[in-house]
């Protein structure tokens, strides 16, 4: 049963980057929902606003194809793949036309660019097209599987793990509600190049024309992605983004009953959201907060600041409470590198910490020379005595 939010909004932590506690104020409680998973995350501060058996291991369906994906698109971004470099359609990989599965329908022994390939995966949930890209970059799918455990791994997926480029059902291939919320903010974040496909609503390959199964995006503008999922074990699936003003909500279900089911669901869990809660971003990314004190170093003061922006979500009518506070460690010595931590920023709301984030060096300070450093030692032997 959901977690009922009417007397506290509780928060999870959903990045390694922030924490979260109570903030003592009475809103509405979330929706009843009839699925057997579901997640409402912040884009913006990772928050998690609600929430019902979010780490439990199930079977993501298609929505296993956004990990294929975002390697892909990362791939992309670094220059190891091309747009317009060609992939064969392999027999291991050629969708026959079976009505089990999606498909792209790439011709057996024919060829499709990487971006036609990327398009048939995110749009069209190709299972050819999944198969295919894994072999291209992997040899063969059982590689490209390590290497989307690998990836789940470094960006903190906890309760996930992938047999295949698909989602097709497989013996310990799963994931969770919590950790698809995470890997859909990383798409947005790190792959916001390639981000506006996730909301296309079409793509014609070979002749043949499909629409995406998210019906959310022919009938709600402000949802612009992301994956939509269903095998019989998994049950109907959803991962969805929706921007509303400045504010960007992400939503996960796992087992809806029926495909109108999972796009209700969905749509009541952003009118919740987006209808009780705002957010509010305290510190930029980026921008110097405190100048610290530092001994040894070529510059006797350091620049700290955040990596991200610092943003806390809050009921509505709530955010001029927040007050902020720094905790740097004491007596930095350099060196220093740029985006090393120090200390935290903390924002607190009637005294109590309610998100916490680190504190970074902005500007990375080199090691002073000996006679320098001679001088700081004398400096701060005699400190040390006061």
């Amino acid at each position: 049963m959901a977690r009922q939010l009417a007397s506290a909004a509780l928060f999870l932590l959903a990045s390694t980057s922030y924490s979260f506690t109570y903030a003592a104020t009475v809103i509405a409680s979330p929706p009843e929902l009839d699925n057997k998973a579901y997640v409402i995350m912040d884009y913006e501060s990772g928050q998690i606003l609600a929430a019902k058996n979010e780490n439990e291991h199930l079977a993501p369906a298609s929505m296993t194809k956004m990990m294929t994906s975002y390697i892909i698109e990362q791939k992309l971004l670094k220059g190891e793949l091309t747009e317009n470099e060609k992939v064969r359609m392999n027999e291991s990989a050629w969708c026959r036309g079976s009505s089990a599965e999606s498909c792209m329908y790439v011709p057996l022994n024919g060829t499709a660019t990487v971006l036609e390939m990327l398009r048939g995966i995110i749009v069209q949930s190709g299972n050819d097209a999944s198969k295919a890209m894994a072999e291209h970059i992997a040899g063969n799918e059982g590689t490209f599987a390590h290497m989307m455990n690998q990836e789940a791994e470094r960006i903190g997926l906890k309760n996930t793990h992938f047999a295949n480029a698909t989602g097709m059902p497989a013996e310990g291939h799963y994931s969770s509600a919590l950790d698809m919320a995470v890997l859909a903010k990383h798409i947005i974040h790190d792959s916001s190049k390639y981000y506006p496909i996730y909301s296309e609503k079409e793509f014609t390959f070979n002749g043949i024309k499909q629409g995406n199964r998210n019906a959310l995006l022919y009938t709600d503008p402000s949802v612009d992605g992301l994956k939509t999922g269903h095998t019989n074990e998994a049950g109907y699936c959803l991962t969805t983004s929706s921007k509303r003003g400045p504010m960007r909500l992400i939503t996960v279900i796992f087992g809806a009953p029926t495909m109108q089911s999972r796009a209700t669901q969905t749509r009541e869990l952003l009118n919740w959201g987006f209808g009780n809660f705002e957010t509010v971003v305290i510190r930029p990314a980026n921008k110097t907060l405190a100048n610290a004190p530092v001994w040894f170093g070529k510059e006797d003061k350091a620049s700290l600041g955040v990596a991200d922006p610092f943003a806390v979500t809050m009921a509505k009518g709530q955010s001029n409470k927040i007050e902020t506070k720094l905790d740097v460690n004491p007596k930095l010595e350099a060196p220093l590198k740029q985006g090393q931590v120090v200390g935290k920023i903390s924002a607190l709301v009637d005294g109590k910490v309610i998100a916490e984030q680190p504190l970074v060096v902005l500007t990375p300070v080199e090691e002073a020379g000996f006679f320098s450093r001679l001088i700081d030692h004398i400096k701060l032997f005699f400190s040390n005595l006061f």
